[in-house]
């Protein structure tokens, strides 16, 4: 009973990072129909940026900070510069843009820091919690992991729905057409999307980097797991991203507990085949998707 707590707690905890993954790949889903492929090589770059930082300050939340700035700048940039010019244009000019972006940002991150594996540093310890003689299976910095992006949700979706610009970047995603005859820049609403969607990328990345290695493939596997989590969830739900992501954590959690690390990879893409199989709109996807 012990191991399957452990194992469910810690799995909500990675799940978590998935959900982030999930949710930046939504945000740009629901504006602009394009899968960004390249949303992990900008995590990764994101974290290198704050382990740079780190290392020159000595203060963990500058180089926080710094990351997610950074995320804003790449997020914005990439909408402008590499798939803006292909909006309009056959689906498969974004996907080779993208993956090309991935592949730069990735080389460049080799030319810049190197292909060795570099350990980041937790915002909080990371040894493991207990209830008097009970282990918990989770760190202090899983629960920062679980709250920052549960905060980041709550304030993304608080925004969507009670803010003028929340209510702007609906309309765009939604409606372009209409909304530019009520006066909606949807040009800048796209690139603000876009920009939204880099901060939690980054977000995931200083996220999930402490418990892997920094390297400039770090987050190719999470991307693939996000992914999963957002085509789980329904690629147009927000909440059905955090929804995809807590369950894909604590299902491979489930496996890589009893069934040992090597399956966690194979059931991740099983589960990723089944829902495109049966219900590629998504479990938790309760309209037809939009025709654009």
């Amino acid at each position: 009973m012990q191991e399957f707590v452990e194992f469910t707690l810690s799995g909500l905890a990675t799940g978590m990072i998935y959900a982030a993954i999930a949710m930046s790949l939504v945000l740009v889903w629901r504006g602009t129909r394009v899968l960004n492929y390249a949303q992990g090589a900008m995590a990764m770059f994101t974290a290198y940026i704050a382990f740079t930082v780190i290392n020159h300050t000595g203060s963990y939340w500058l180089g926080f900070v710094a990351a997610l700035m950074a995320g804003l700048i790449l997020g914005a940039a990439e909408e402008r510069t590499v798939i803006r010019p292909v909006t309009g244009k056959p689906p498969l000019n974004a996907v080779i843009v993208s993956i090309g972006l991935l592949i730069g940002l990735e080389g460049l991150a080799g030319v810049l820091y190197g292909s060795g594996y570099r350990s980041f540093p937790p915002a909080y310890p990371i040894t493991g919690l207990s209830i008097g003689s009970v282990a918990l299976g989770i760190t202090e910095n899983d629960l920062f992991t679980a709250g920052a992006v549960l905060a980041a949700a709550g304030l993304l979706a608080a925004a969507f729905r009670y803010s003028s610009v929340g209510l702007r970047l609906r309309a765009a995603a939604f409606s372009p057409g209409v909304a530019r005859l009520l006066g909606v820049r949807v040009g800048r609403m796209l690139t603000l999307g876009w920009a939204l969607a880099g901060l939690l990328g980054a977000l995931a990345g200083l996220l999930v980097s402490p418990g892997t290695f920094l390297y400039p493939n770090s987050m190719d596997t999470i991307f693939v797991l996000g992914f999963t989590a957002a085509v789980i969830g329904g690629l147009e739900s927000p909440v059905g991203a955090v929804a995809g992501g807590l369950i894909l954590g604590v299902v491979l959690n489930y496996v890589g507990g009893y069934l040992g690390s090597e399956s966690v990879d194979l059931f991740g893409l099983a589960a990723l085949l089944l829902v495109l199989m049966f219900r590629p709109t998504g479990l938790f996807s309760a309209a037809p998707a939009r025709r654009v």
